[in-house]
C-alpha cells in the first residue's frame, strides 16, 4: 500500500522534498516551516528584560526585609523575605529557561529546548508548595508562643515591600503569557500578598498590641501561595507527562476528521501532547478510501487540525485499506490485515 507522512508547522504553507525513508512509490513527506520564530524571539527578549528587572528589584529588597524581620521579630517579614529569596532563585531559573529555550533544535534536542520553561515552572511550583508548608508550620509554632513584634518597623518595611512587589508584578504582567512567566508572576503575587498581610499585622499590633495577628496572617498568605503553587505544579506536570492539552478531546478529533475530510474512512493511533503550554502536537494515522487523492487529503487533514483544534504541528500517516479492528479510534472498513506495515 502507499503511505505518506505530513508535518504542519507554524505557517500555512507546505514545502515538499523526496522521502528517502519510504519505498520509492510512496508519497513525499510534507514539512511546514515556522515563520513565526522571529516573533517568538521578540516576545522572548521582552520577557528576558522583565525578568532581569524583577531579579534585581526582588533581590535588593529581600535584604531589606531580612534586616527588618530580625529587627522587628516578625514572622510575617521573615516569611516574606524567605519567599523573596525563593523568588530570586525562581526568577533566575525562569530567566535561564527562557534563554536556553531560544536555542535552535539540533541533533540532541530535535524539538528544541522550550521544555526547559515547563521544567522551570514545575520546579517553581514545588518551591511554592514547600514554602507555604514551612510558613504554616512556623505560624503554628508562633501561635503557641507569640513573640513581641515591633509593629512600627513591621508596618514601615512591609509598606516598602508592597511598593517593590507591586512594581515587579506590573513589570512581569506586561510579559508574554506562558506557563514559565505565570509561575514567576505567582511568586511575586505571593510576595505582594505577604507584604500586604504584614502591613495589616503591623497596624493591628500598633493599635491593639495583639501579637498573634502576625502568625495568623502569615498562615493565611501561605494558603494562598499553596493554591497557586499547586496549580502551576499540576499544569506543568501534565505537560511533562505528555498529557492531552486542555480543550482537545481525542475522540472528538477522530470524529471530526472522519466527518469533515472527504475520503477518510478511519482514524487511529491518534496521540496529542504539548511541547509547551502553547504548542500542542499531534500524530495520527488516517485510512483513505480507494481513489482518494493523498495530497488533497493530507492538506485537508492538516488544515482541519490547525483551524478547528489549533494544532499547528501534526504528523499524519496516510494509509489505504483497513486499520486495527481493536483500536477504538479506528473505523475499520477493510480487513485488518491490510495495515501499513508499521510495528505498533
Amino acid at each position: 500500500m502507499s503511505g505518506a507522512v505530513g508535518h504542519t508547522g507554524h505557517d500555512h504553507h507546505d514545502h515538499s522534498h523526496d522521502d528517502h525513508g519510504h519505498h520509492a512509490h510512496d508519497r513525499p513527506h510534507r514539512h511546514g516551516h515556522d515563520h513565526g520564530q522571529h516573533h517568538g524571539h521578540a516576545h522572548g527578549s521582552g520577557n528576558e528584560r522583565r525578568l532581569i528587572w524583577a531579579v534585581v528589584l526582588i533581590g535588593v529588597f529581600m535584604l531589606v526585609e531580612v534586616a527588618g524581620g530580625i529587627l522587628a521579630h516578625s514572622l510575617a517579614l521573615l516569611a516574606d523575605a524567605g519567599h523573596m529569596l525563593t523568588d530570586t532563585a525562581s526568577l533566575m531559573l525562569a530567566l535561564f529557561a527562557l534563554r536556553v529555550g531560544r536555542r535552535p533544535a539540533d541533533e540532541v534536542y530535535s524539538y528544541g529546548r522550550q521544555r526547559y520553561e515547563v521544567l522551570a515552572a514545575f520546579v517553581n511550583g514545588l518551591v511554592l508548595l514547600a514554602l507555604s508548608l514551612w510558613i504554616m508550620f512556623e505560624s503554628v509554632h508562633r501561635l503557641l508562643a507569640p513573640p513581641v513584634v515591633q509593629g512600627r518597623v513591621l508596618l514601615l518595611v512591609a509598606g516598602l515591600g508592597v511598593l517593590a512587589n507591586l512594581a515587579v508584578f506590573l513589570v512581569l504582567r506586561e510579559g508574554h503569557d506562558n506557563l514559565n512567566m505565570r509561575s514567576a508572576m505567582l511568586h511575586v503575587l505571593g510576595d505582594l500578598l505577604a507584604s500586604v498581610a504584614a502591613m495589616a499585622a503591623g497596624a493591628v499590633i500598633i493599635f491593639t498590641g495583639w501579637m498573634p495577628i502576625d502568625p495568623l496572617l502569615s498562615a493565611l498568605v501561605s494558603l494562598l501561595i499553596l493554591r497557586g503553587g499547586w496549580r502551576v505544579t499540576r499544569e506543568s506536570a501534565h505537560i511533562l507527562l505528555e498529557g492531552t492539552p486542555p480543550g482537545i478531546d481525542v475522540a472528538e478529533v477522530s470524529a471530526d476528521v472522519l466527518a469533515q475530510v472527504p475520503g477518510v474512512s478511519g482514524v487511529h493511533h491518534l496521540h496529542v501532547w504539548s511541547l509547551t503550554d502553547s504548542r500542542p502536537m499531534m500524530t495520527l494515522h488516517a485510512v483513505l478510501q480507494e481513489g482518494t487523492d493523498q495530497d488533497a487529503a493530507l492538506a485537508a487533514i492538516q488544515a482541519r487540525l490547525r483551524e478547528r483544534f489549533g494544532v499547528v504541528h501534526a504528523t499524519v500517516q496516510l494509509e489505504r485499506g483497513g486499520c486495527v479492528a481493536a483500536d477504538e479510534h479506528c473505523h475499520d472498513h477493510v480487513a485488518a490485515g491490510q495495515e501499513d506495515g508499521h510495528a505498533h
